[in-house]
């Protein structure tokens, strides 16, 4: 046991202690030395991991950068795309495809491209296939065919063009597809509108009967054409392109204002080219022709479009209206000499008949005069002298009516009738008219009726000349009556405007061939015979007066029953007085003084008659002396001698006239004070008027009526 292995144990203890020190040393020098290597490789792999981790971090931020720039790039496009990966399989949609497919991102990714892209062609309303799966197969870029349209999942149809393309790997391995696509439904609108324009601008081109052409600029050969010029020129469209514009008009290449000109030159055809030529048709037969032209430019190229006219028909009208002009031109001469006869002669029947009335009205004036001097003379005449006086006064006032109606008639048919239409108190003129008829119907033993008069109505009328209709009509009711008879006045509103005035009669009535011949001038319906004075002209003048103030007149009449004349007026508003006129204001009735000094009155009358006829009416007045002149010279030396009171003038005389002498008196201090009053035989409305406004006090006509006659001398008198 003191022996090991041949050695002694110590020695063989130490020699393994040795042994085991040399093992611990290499142990551990083992260990150190592995713990730097270790340590080494450690730094070398962290150093390694942080340029690793620094490079990830740069590739995660370009990752990020590259991604926010990707979807601000989807986000702000104009068109909608989706992606897909290799199985079709939604995995990302932009705000545009979220809004045109109705899904959202989160809704769509994960589904089949089908389901969210649903297509349909427009036309069959079959689906059409999605472009995707076409893209992933053959790895080539795919679009959509025309006329399809996208489905939202809300229903709402869109036309849509699009396109799809594979994304590939870097190893160039298909990993899935890009869906571009956009609604061109505004675009479709547009272009079908324009299609629409073009096919209604065809259309018009079409049927316009003026020949429409285009000819390029730079050769004059046609290259297009409406129906209407193959029609003008006798050739087909086809035929017509591809000609030389001379052919169809040859003088447009004889001067340097033709087209070739223009198209040669940089000169503007701003007006175009407007005139007339003479074209020629495929028969080589000319016609006239009206051609304007103007410049357009389409893809850098000039071209001329024309308007082209056949003016055959308006020469021939253009000669026929020149014709035609000489014609009227003729006939305008003829009327006008025509016209001015016709002037001429109503000038002189006016003439004429204001003449006849003064001459007719000079002589009546005396035997008027003096009849009714007759019938106040004192002693009074015997019976059978008054009714001889009572004859001729009454004949005398009817040859004046006739006078009267006559001149009406003449100054209707001529236009020289003057009337003052103003609002008129019908109940008033109704009152006079009665007033004026009762003593004629009491003593034909008529019974007068006057029913419905309205105190506040108003008609628009001249009030002088709606009697003389209102007298007329009454008069005939009177005159044709059956004895016995009666007669009826109403009135009722015809219409809200309207205001009719009837006349009925219980006479024998009147046939329809007799109402035909009513209102015929002088035409009295066979009354001739009869006892009843007349002349037929009394209702015509009564009608065309009516008509004058706006309104019409007619009749119904039943045979054996009687007849209704009745004529409508115009509803006038009453007039509005704008204060009450106070009693103290009416002008009182002129009565002199009876112990008045005596009044003087000047008389200038070249007419002995007339003359004689004043000298017994003042006769008659003890207050009143007369001094007469026969001419208006000796009158006015007279009024300035004399100083009257008053001054009667007639309007006819010799030397200057009495509206002369009137002047003077006017002008002249010692007599402008005077009153003057017109006594004259020219009666007609022009002359009363024509006096009045000279400044006469008073307008006499003859024949005069010695009451009124008297009153008016009182009148002037009271004036002075």
């Amino acid at each position: 046991m003191q022996q090991f292995l041949g050695l002694p144990i110590f020695v063989s203890v130490l020699l393994l202690l040795t042994g085991l020190s040399f093992v611990w040393w290499f142990y551990r020098e083992t260990q150190h030395r592995l713990k730097n290597l270790v340590h080494l490789e450690t730094q070398h792999l962290l150093q390694v991991q942080e340029q690793t981790n620094l490079q990830l971090q740069h590739a995660n931020r370009t990752l990020r950068e590259s991604e926010a720039k990707l979807s601000v790039t989807l986000s702000s496009i104009g068109d909608a795309v989706i992606a897909t990966d290799a199985r079709a399989i939604v995995t990302l949609l932009n705000p545009v495809a979220e809004l045109l497919t109705g899904w959202t991102q989160a809704e769509a990714i994960g589904r089949p491209i089908d389901e969210v892209f649903h297509i349909l062609n427009k036309e069959t309303r079959q689906n059409a296939p999605v472009p995707v799966a076409n893209a992933l197969a053959h790895g080539t870029l795919q679009s959509l065919a025309n006329h399809t349209v996208l489905v939202a999942c809300s229903g709402i149809e869109r036309d849509i063009a699009d396109s799809c393309a594979p994304i590939r790997d870097t190893d160039g391995q298909i990993i899935g597809a890009v869906l571009v696509f956009r609604d061109v439904s505004q675009d479709y609108t547009v272009q079908q509108e324009l299609r629409d324009s073009a096919s209604l601008v065809q259309a018009i081109l079409n049927t316009v009967v003026d020949g429409l052409i285009t000819v390029s600029a730079s050769t004059g050969i046609v290259e297009q054409v409406n129906p209407a010029i193959g029609l003008m020129f006798g050739y087909s469209n086809s035929e017509l392109v591809g000609k030389s514009l001379t052919q169809l008009i040859p003088e447009l290449d004889q001067d340097n204002r033709s087209l070739s000109y223009y198209a040669a030159s940089a000169e503007e055809l701003a007006a175009g080219l407007g005139r007339e030529v003479t074209g020629r048709r495929k028969d080589a037969s000319t016609f006239p022709l009206a051609i304007a032209v103007s410049e357009m430019r389409l893809r850098g190229q000039r071209y001329f479009t024309g308007v082209l006219r056949d003016v055959t028909a308006r020469r021939l009208v253009e000669v026929e209206r020149a014709r035609l002009d000489l014609v009227l031109q003729n006939k305008n001469v003829e009327l006008e000499s025509a016209r001015n006869i016709a002037d001429s002669a109503n000038q002189a029947k006016s003439e004429f008949l204001s003449s006849m009335s003064h001459e007719l009205r000079s002589p009546l004036n005396a035997i008027l005069g003096f009849a009714q001097l007759l019938e106040l003379s004192s002693p009074p005449p015997t019976p059978t002298q008054a009714a001889s006086v009572a004859q001729i006064v009454k004949a005398g006032w009817y040859l004046l009516e006739l006078i009267n109606e006559i001149l009406d008639l003449a100054l209707i048919e001529s236009g020289h009738l003057s009337l003052s239409l103003e609002p008129t108190s019908l109940h008033d003129v109704l009152q006079d008219c009665e007033a004026m008829i009762a003593p004629q119907a009491e003593q034909k033993g008529i019974h007068l009726n006057f029913v419905n008069l309205q105190a506040n109505c108003f008609i628009k009328a001249d009030r002088t000349r709606v009697k003389q209709v209102l007298v007329n009509l009454l008069s005939n009711a009177i005159k044709y009556n059956r004895a016995g008879g009666s007669t009826e006045v109403s009135c009722k509103f015809h219409s809200s405007q309207r205001l009719r005035i009837s006349v009925r009669d219980t006479g024998l009535g009147l046939t329809q061939a007799k109402m035909a011949q009513l209102f015929q001038p002088f035409n009295r319906l066979g009354q001739e015979a009869s006892s009843e004075e007349g002349t037929g002209i009394g209702l015509v003048v009564s009608r065309r007066l009516v008509e004058l103030m706006g309104g019409e007149m007619g009749v119904t009449s039943t045979v054996g029953v009687g007849s209704v004349f009745w004529f409508e007026l115009n509803v006038a508003v009453a007039p509005q007085l704008t204060q009450d006129v106070p009693v103290a204001d009416a002008k009182p009735v002129p009565v002199l003084p009876a112990d008045s000094a005596i009044r003087t009155l000047l008389y200038v009358e070249d007419n002995e008659a007339n003359m004689a006829l004043v000298e017994q009416l003042i006769a008659r007045r003890p207050d009143m002396r007369l001094l007469s002149a026969p001419d208006a010279m000796r009158g006015i030396a007279l009024a300035r001698a004399h100083q009257p009171d008053v001054i009667l003038m007639d309007i006819n005389l010799p030397g200057i006239s009495g509206m002369q002498a009137l002047k003077i008196l006017r002008e002249d201090p010692a007599t402008r004070r005077i009153p003057v009053l017109a006594l004259s035989a020219n009666a007609m409305p022009r002359d009363i008027e024509k006096g009045l406004a000279a400044g006469f006090y008073r307008y006499i006509t003859k024949p005069i009526r010695v009451n009124e006659f008297m009153a008016a001398l009182d009148e002037g008198l009271m004036g002075v």
